[in-house]
């Protein structure tokens, strides 16, 4: 993370956040004072050293904002007396977007479960159970044995045995409990006690059209700083509760030549794997795979490659507003091959 400013008749101050960066290279690419530098991918994406991702060079630096507009993730921003270039209207904006509805969703959390950033905050508040559960049960002190098949047996632990000796002698001194806010009213405690000393009626079946339908409500909102477009969470909703517009249009290949030796090396290297912000890389038969629906086609998996394998084509992307001729040039020199 870094922060460099420069004061004159306008305040400039670039600001990069570690946290949001995937390690793309876009920004190094499109810098006209090649001020900025990525560093060394794979041992920082697997822990073996601990630095930015991205540095720069505060001297050659001339707070353009390139780098700012062109980074599709956030990572990177210029302020201009203190307000943010992206919200001034004049300046390129990425039309990406990763949105919830929230009329939609059942808050199965299912998104949360597989987002690779941990960018889903999730909550989900459940209706009480003993509000949709009828019945009764009661247990007979008098006829008990205290066996404990209840109690091992009971699929919701609800029912608990406690030896209370009074002295050494008496170590037989036994309470028997069921807690009701865990009691499911399946009965199988009053079927399996061998003294019937269980009295045990369900009544929520003939009582279910007075019992109130569970209400579940809550709150799935999904952070845009940190969220890197991948779709996981639009793929896997079952309820199409969630929209994901990612950055970019066009393919990623793997292209091998046998004749050079240039060969993917996927179970002794899997550095694209290591790297990829968006788990859309995985190994299948000792190869390198990368599933096209997961994939928001950032780059960092093309430096990454030592063999050179991996071939990247943009198509199109999602950033508008671009009305300067010379700015038009570098930024869409990110469209096309790589």
């Amino acid at each position: 993370m870094f922060n460099i400013e420069r004061n004159g008749e306008e305040h400039r101050k670039l600001s990069y956040n570690d946290s949001n960066c995937v390690g793309c290279g876009i920004c190094t690419d499109v810098c006209p004072t090649s001020s900025l530098r990525l560093g060394p991918l794979v041992p920082i994406a697997r822990g073996l050293i601990e630095m930015d991702l991205i540095s720069v060079n505060a001297d050659s630096c001339v707070f353009c904002g390139l780098c700012s507009v062109a980074c599709p993730f956030e990572s990177l921003s210029l302020e201009i007396n203190g307000e943010n270039i992206k919200k001034m209207g004049n300046y390129p904006v990425w039309e990406v977007e990763s949105k919830v509805d929230d009329e939609e969703c059942i808050y199965c959390g299912r998104c949360y479960s597989v987002c690779p950033r941990d960018s889903i905050i999730f909550e989900r508040n459940l209706p009480d159970s003993v509000s949709l559960i009828r019945g009764e049960i009661a247990i007979d002190e008098d006829k008990c044995i205290y066996c404990s098949f209840c109690a091992d047996l009971c699929p919701a632990e609800a029912i608990n045995i406690t030896n209370k000796p009074t002295s050494s002698v008496d170590l037989l001194n036994n309470s028997i409990e069921v807690d009701l806010s865990k009691c499911v009213q399946c009965g199988v405690c009053k079927r399996v006690c061998p003294e019937n000393a269980i009295r045990q009626i369900c009544s929520t079946c003939m009582l279910r059209d007075e019992i109130p339908k569970p209400e579940i409500t809550g709150n799935t909102f999904i952070a845009e700083e940190t969220c890197v477009n991948c779709s996981w969470c639009s793929e896997i909703c079952p309820v199409d509760a969630i929209t994901v517009t990612k950055p970019f249009d066009g393919t990623l290949e793997l292209i091998e030549n046998e004749a050079d030796e240039k060969i993917c090396k996927g179970d002794s290297c899997h550095a694209c794997q290591d790297v990829c912000p968006c788990n859309a890389v995985s190994i299948v038969d000792g190869k390198s795979v990368t599933n096209s629906d997961f994939c928001n086609l950032c780059g960092a998996c093309i430096t990454a490659c030592p063999q050179d394998l991996r071939v990247l084509t943009r198509t199109d992307m999602k950033l508008n507003n671009i009305n300067s001729e010379s700015w038009n040039e570098i930024l869409n020199s990110i469209i096309g091959g790589k």
